[in-house]
């Protein structure tokens, strides 16, 4: 990609050159027909007064050859005119072209930087690629146990209260799909246990929606309205509370809520 981009800022600066050489080729023309004209004028002027004569004098009236001598001038000023206006416009387009100009040893810097770029971006991957070499035995801690051991020890750890061990093994079982929908709504415990209401919450939406029907979900759905309630929603937290009360009128939980919605 990059040598295409060089390739084209290369094409573009080569053309750039040709035009403004060709340009200023015009210009040095039109320069030499202006010198030219403005000294054919002079000496028109000069001829003219030559060539009215004691005799062609007699024989024009003063208002003739007047106007004879301005019909003369005005012609060779006009052309002189347009030929200064179209140099100015021949000015502009160099002036633009140069702005844009890469000359060559822009360029050659264009290319040096490049370069050292991708051997920048080299080293970089070579380095990368050494450290995910040297700490592939050591960056999944539990590369060698399964699923039902995994599980087993973050159950430990939560009931022991070690959450910053717990926490990371549920989400490996998430990512193993281990019974994601349980690991979500522990990772949701742990998170409305340390008051974190905004992530418990989101932790108990995703485990509601992948099995409404746990044992838990009563337990679920009443802190989900606990973590609503402390976060300021009361509207949600109430329909939280009415559906624990709802759905599971002979739970402990239900108390729980009903007594939440009596005592707002």
């Amino acid at each position: 990609m990059s040598g295409e981009i060089l390739n084209s800022v290369k094409q573009q600066s080569d053309s750039q050159s040709r035009q403004i050489e060709s340009l200023r080729s015009r210009i040095d023309g039109l320069q030499t027909i202006l010198e030219g004209l403005t000294e054919k004028s002079q000496n028109n002027k000069i001829e003219l007064s030559k060539m009215l004569s004691a005799q062609e004098t007699l024989q024009m009236s003063e208002q003739e050859r007047l106007k004879l001598m301005e019909e003369s001038v005005r012609a060779n000023e006009q052309n002189i005119l347009k030929l200064k206006t179209l140099m100015d416009e021949l000015s502009v387009m160099i002036d633009t072209l140069n702005s844009n100009y890469v000359t060559k040893d822009d360029y050659n810097r264009l290319v040096n930087d490049v370069n050292d770029f991708k051997v920048l971006v080299g080293k970089e991957l070579k380095n990368i690629g050494r450290k995910a070499t040297s700490t592939a035995g050591s960056s999944d801690p539990y590369a060698n146990m399964n699923s039902r051991t995994l599980a087993k020890l973050a159950f430990e750890n939560y009931n022991k209260l070690y959450f910053s061990k717990a926490i990371p093994q549920y989400e490996e079982l998430i990512r193993r799909k281990h019974k994601p929908a349980y690991a979500h709504y522990m990772i949701g415990e742990m998170w409305h246990y340390r008051k974190k209401y905004d992530k418990a919450i989101s932790y108990y939406k995703a485990s509601a929606a992948l099995y409404d029907k746990a044992s838990y979900m009563p337990t679920l759905l009443l802190h989900t309205a606990e973590s609503m309630e402390k976060t300021g929603d009361y509207e949600n937290a109430k329909a939280f509370y009415q559906a624990v009360v709802l759905k599971y009128p002979d739970s402990k939980e239900a108390k729980s809520a009903q007594q939440r919605l009596d005592n707002p």
